[in-house]
Order: structure tokens, then sequence, then C-alpha cells
């Protein structure tokens, strides 16, 4: 596995990011964390709804400043993105938690999620938070084992309408 480390989106970028978002879209699976569903077609104006986003600048109703990073290799590939949620709402403290993060199709299995969820902690623990909620659905066994290895502490579960059932976890900064 090459080191990897947390990059800002920025337009430097755009061709890494683009080759990750069509694996995304070709793959046909659920794009995880969902700022990677952003239509990348005018990437600048991308880049700007994410900057602005960081900086609570025209969020919908409800939401939270959310800052999100993109993983990179040392060859300047991205190989997964994160959302960090600078703070929780009773939605987030049932089904989504403070980060939210996905491993691009093929680069799964390689360890680059534990990483990537080891380095969006040290990034929410810069953001003046202690403890950090952090969640998956109970049929990702791959994401529970990656908040494992991060310290998680599993607490109650949430179930959704749908009888989905979230496992929410807890890991201290």
């Amino acid at each position: 596995m090459s080191e990897v480390y947390l990059v800002r989106p920025a337009m430097e970028w755009k061709q890494a990011y683009l080759d990750f978002y069509q694996e995304w879209i070709t793959s046909g699976e659920d794009i995880v964390p969902w700022v990677v569903e952003q239509d990348p077609s005018d990437f600048e104006a991308m880049i700007q709804w994410l900057d602005d986003h960081s900086n609570g600048i025209d969020l919908r109703e409800g939401w939270v400043p959310d800052t999100t990073f993109w993983l990179a290799t040392a060859d300047r590939e991205i190989v997964g993105a994160v959302n960090i949620r600078h703070e929780l709402t009773p939605w987030l403290m049932d089904r989504g938690g403070h980060i939210g993060y996905g491993i691009r199709p093929s680069e799964r299995r390689k360890g680059y999620a534990t990483k990537l969820l080891s380095q969006s902690l040290q990034k929410l623990k810069e953001l003046g938070v202690h403890q950090a909620l952090v969640v998956c659905d109970e049929s990702n066994v791959a994401s529970a084992k990656t908040i494992l290895n991060n310290g998680g502490k599993e607490n109650e579960r949430f179930i959704e309408e749908n009888g989905n059932v979230i496992r929410r976890f807890w890991i201290e900064l």
C-alpha cells in the first residue's frame, strides 16, 4: 500500500478526482460519502460548493458545516474521500455521525479505509471535538472493522424506518 495523506479539494486534483468519480459511477454502487455524488462537470463550482460547506455558507436548513478531504497517494491518485461534520444534529446522532468515508472500488481491502478514518479523526480533533461518533450499516462488516481498528466502542444501534440497522461507535480523540 502506498503512503496516503488527506488533501482539500482543489483544481490541481481535477483529473485524479474525475478518475475517482468515474470509477464510482461505472461501478453502479451507492456512492459514499454523499458529497461525491455532486456533479463535477463544473469542477471549479463544485470546489467552491465544498469550500462553502466547510465554512457554513449556504447550508440547507438543519445542516451543519462539513469539510471534505480526498485521500491521495504519493503518485497523486485519489483512493478515497471523507466528509467530516463539525457537529451533530439529532439526525446525525442516529444515522450519520461525525465522519462519512468511502474508498474507490478498485482500492478496497488494502488498508486505505483504516488510514483514512485515522487521519480524519485527527482533523475532527483539530475542530475541537473530543469524542467522535462513527456509524455504519450492520451489513457493512468491513466498515465496522475499520471503526474498531480506530478505537471504536460500540453504542446502542439505531433501526431506521425501513428496518435497516445502523451500528453506532464512539471514539475518544
